[in-house]
């Protein structure tokens, strides 16, 4: 496949719910202009047993946990697919990503993302097959897809071209390490709310320092462990 796509591949036993989130907005888009593929796979394809893919787990407790050989034998035909990938499985235990990771992906990596269900995993996939495990958030979620969509679109809107504007990703929040200043449209006037007289000047320089600051003291107010972050 030619390096100036972004693969995606997601291993899930609900194709579906990939799939109908990809065909829309920019990840749509991205892929109408073959700038990102996006390719569910589903992990009950893989079965040795007639679709079965989880059993109880050894050593007892509640729930189900999904079985060591069809996850590798699936993300091992993918992995035969691509040149150079990343092996991801999405878990409450991995490190939680952010727009480095992301910005980082979108330019370098290729990805299989592991769509998890029901109690995890069983661990010697996790050992054989998997470069990293991700995290969306400090949260439990029934399943993997929500937290692979939420990746597909970070990492699509990254890709170059992608967006309609060259700079439409440059400016917003975490991109420099600041949230996103303020925005505002017509009408000037909202219930006696006035949109700030130095968006109506002209000055772009004034602008830009105008924005500058505003995002300073936006991510001050709402998210201070980034400024500090900034700082260290």
């Amino acid at each position: 496949m030619s390096n100036n796509v972004r693969n995606i591949y997601v291993i899930t036993i609900f194709p579906e719910l990939i799939n109908n989130f990809t065909s829309f907005g920019i990840v749509q888009k991205g892929q109408d202009k073959s700038l990102i593929k996006i390719k569910t796979i589903n992990l009950r394809d893989y079965s040795d047993n007639n679709g079965y893919v989880d059993d109880k787990p050894y050593g007892g407790g509640p729930g189900m946990v999904f079985q060591a050989q069809p996850l590798i034998n699936a993300t091992r035909y993918v992995k035969s697919k691509l040149e150079k990938c990343k092996c991801i499985y999405l878990s409450p235990q991995g490190q939680k990503i952010n727009q480095e990771i992301i910005k980082q992906t979108a330019e370098n990596d290729d990805l299989i993302i592991i769509a998890g269900r029901y109690e995890g995993v069983d661990q010697r996939f996790i050992d054989l097959e998997v470069d990293e495990e991700w995290s969306v958030g400090d949260y439990v979620l029934s399943g993997g897809e929500i937290a692979a969509c939420v990746i597909i679109d970070a990492v699509a809107r990254m890709v170059p071209g992608v967006l309609g504007h060259s700079d439409s990703n440059k400016e917003e929040s975490f991109e420099n390490g600041f949230l996103e200043y303020p925005h505002y449209t017509r009408p000037e006037i909202v219930e006696n709310l006035s949109v700030p007289k130095v968006l109506l000047s002209g000055d772009h320089q004034k602008i830009k320092e105008w924005r500058m600051k505003q995002a300073i003291l936006v991510t001050s107010n709402k998210r201070s462990d980034l400024i500090k972050k900034k700082l260290s």
